[in-house]
């Protein structure tokens, strides 16, 4: 049994915007994917900010991995089986037998919920599809427990469920106490220059760090799209099942 800060089940936008903003602020962060996020089977991303002309829904969600793993978190492959509560404590276990210890676990699947079954006190909504009942912050019944995205039922949109996911990793490192003011990398001075100490969660950069980080910011966005993007589109289950 491995021991972790923050369980991420679910590699979809909404986790993967949860585990960047937690393992950013130093928190043991692991995320484990099944693989399945909804959006792969989107033809062409065409609303997320940032891409004029839209962008492959894979290429996103590969950025969004790499991203997470570059703050620190990495991405495991499996299934996650249950989710219990211990002591205080959650403990994950995956279909090939792994199991992980966790001080907060984030549920950011799109509707599955058998895996919280073993977690006294998870309200779970049925609206035709499930959801789990929290706050608008993704607070559940459960100390230590969030949903994120689509399962906290938020709407269906790729940048919606990433902006939840932030805000619910900000709200989980503000439950925890833990010192945090925003996830901001400032220019010299900006603080010191007035007589302030760098907040929690925030750093200065001197002129030479800031043209390093943009030279490798640069050279990683080209690597990503110097070519068309490998995966196309997934078609869905029930398309897959009757081929």
């Amino acid at each position: 049994m491995t021991d972790h800060d923050v369980i991420v089940v679910g590699g979809g936008v909404a986790g993967l915007s949860a585990a960047t903003f937690t393992a950013r602020h130093d928190f043991e962060t692991t995320v484990i994917d099944a693989g399945d996020a909804i959006l792969r089977r989107n033809a062409h991303l065409e609303n997320f900010p940032g891409f004029p002309a839209g962008v492959n829904a894979r290429l996103l969600l590969a950025m969004m991995r790499d991203q997470a793993e570059r703050s620190g978190c990495p991405v495991v492959e499996a299934d996650v089986t249950s989710v219990e509560e211990t002591d205080g404590e959650f403990a994950v276990e995956t279909a090939g037998g792994d199991r992980y210890r966790s001080r907060y676990v984030v549920a950011a699947t799109k509707n599955e919920v058998d895996y919280l079954d073993p977690v006294e006190g998870v309200g779970i909504v049925d609206r035709g599809k499930t959801f789990v009942d929290c706050d608008e912050h993704g607070r559940t019944g459960v100390d230590g427990l969030y949903a994120a995205g689509r399962l906290a039922g938020k709407p269906h949109q790729a940048v919606v469920s990433a902006g939840h996911g932030a805000e619910v990793a900000v709200t989980l490192l503000e439950d925890d106490d833990a010192p945090f003011y925003h996830d901001w990398v400032a220019p010299e001075g900006y603080f010191t220059g007035r007589d302030r100490e760098v907040p929690p969660g925030c750093e200065e950069i001197d002129d030479e760090e800031f043209r390093r980080r943009e030279a490798t910011s640069l050279e990683v966005l080209r690597a990503y799209v110097s070519d068309p993007y490998p995966e196309g589109p997934r078609r869905h289950p029930s398309l897959r099942d009757a081929e």
